[in-house]
């Protein structure tokens, strides 16, 4: 699996390191907002050994559940941004923006 992140998620993170210093991103794969990727201070949301570190976006760690790990294991994976508000605690949400998650199968 690999993690990249478009240039407008890119400038996203970039305004909210300089409103939030480092940070962290997680993805559940639960129900709702679970499925869409959470950004967080770094150290705020706890990973544990359900969670497994899949890269970086901007220097930022990139965790996804165990479980939804297994089902994409396979895809590469680019986080984007989009206008509108998602119903989370994601530091992104006072911006008006949220990020989502596009995905296709590994070309290897």
């Amino acid at each position: 699996m690999k993690v990249t992140a478009t240039e407008s998620c890119k400038a996203l993170i970039e305004l909210l390191q300089s409103k939030h210093g480092e940070l962290m991103f997680h993805q559940s794969g639960g129900c709702c907002d679970g499925s869409s990727p959470m950004c967080y201070p770094l150290g705020e949301f706890k990973v544990g050994g359900q969670d497994v570190l899949v890269g970086e976006l901007v220097g930022c760690p990139f965790y996804m559940g165990k479980a939804q790990y297994k089902l994409w294991q396979h895809t590469d994976l680019t986080i984007d941004v989009v206008k509108g508000r998602g119903a989370s605690f994601s530091l992104e949400i006072p911006e008006g923006k949220r990020f989502i998650v596009r995905s296709e199968v590994c070309s290897v």
